[in-house]
């Protein structure tokens, strides 16, 4: 009588293990370091920009059926090594092997990445905030807007696992962008990566001469001069035209 013959079961702890060493062995041919996920605690990211991500990935309807797997995969430790670079992520995940994900995420358009800094640089508050170094609330809530934000839409994401699973989603690239939320925890700067932007240049959107006109002249007493501004926030205001200032920092915005 023909019968399935089974892979033996392999705890998932042996699994990820093995894995770790071939991945290890792999990359050391690469000249590189290995990056895995960690996730600590029942929740895969923490901070707003992770949560965001996370949050944002959830609502799409396209991809509900696939992403609790990937929850599971992305927990238990199984996203071995995530490599996040310009309009793509390069991942090693363990499942019944070491399987390679690709995914590729069309970078910002111009029209998008000025509309937000534009957008950024409409408050004062933030646009202080922005000088001084920091993104406030506002800034990141715009950032992380679902129609005109960073995050790409299902149609920007592109998929491709070497795990014979014929979806468009397996539950090594869900586990892969889940990976992603936890990254942002850390690094936030990888989203502006991600999606090809600079986010230093929220800074000279907030100084420019339309801002810097409207602000000075909005000051409570009229006397808040470029110089002062320069004072206070350790930044050199350069006149390239009677009307027309741009700002260097040393320091690169925080954006948590």
């Amino acid at each position: 009588m023909w019968f399935q013959r089974w892979r033996p079961y392999v705890p998932v702890a042996r699994r990820r293990a093995q894995a770790a060493a071939y991945a290890k062995t792999l990359v050391a041919k690469e000249k590189r370091t290995l990056a895995p996920v960690r996730i600590d605690g029942r929740k895969i990211a923490v901070s707003f920009w992770g949560k965001a991500w996370c949050d944002n990935l959830e609502c799409y309807s396209d991809f509900a059926n696939r992403l609790p797997r990937g929850r599971t995969y992305v927990c238990n430790g199984s996203v071995i090594d995530l490599q996040i670079e310009r309009g793509q992520i390069k991942a090693l995940v363990s499942g019944s092997e070491v399987y390679r994900v690709k995914i590729e995420i069309s970078t910002l358009s111009k029209t998008v990445w000025r509309c937000a800094k534009n957008d950024c640089a409409q408050s004062i508050d933030s646009m202080l905030d922005l000088l001084a170094g920091r993104f406030d609330e506002g800034v990141m809530t715009r950032l992380t807007r679902p129609e005109d934000g960073l995050f790409p839409k299902p149609r920007q994401i592109k998929m491709n696992c070497s795990c014979p699973d014929w979806a468009v989603m397996c539950k090594h690239c869900a586990a892969v962008l889940y990976g992603i939320g936890a990254r942002l925890d850390t690094m936030p700067e990888m989203l502006f990566t991600l999606r090809g932007v600079d986010h230093t240049e929220l800074i000279g959107q907030a100084v420019s001469a339309e801002n810097l006109d409207r602000s000075l002249a909005g000051s409570a007493d009229g006397a808040l001069a470029a110089g002062d501004l320069g004072a206070m926030f350790g930044i050199d205001l350069v006149d390239k035209s009677p009307r027309h200032q741009i700002a260097t920092m040393s320091s690169r915005p925080k954006l948590s």
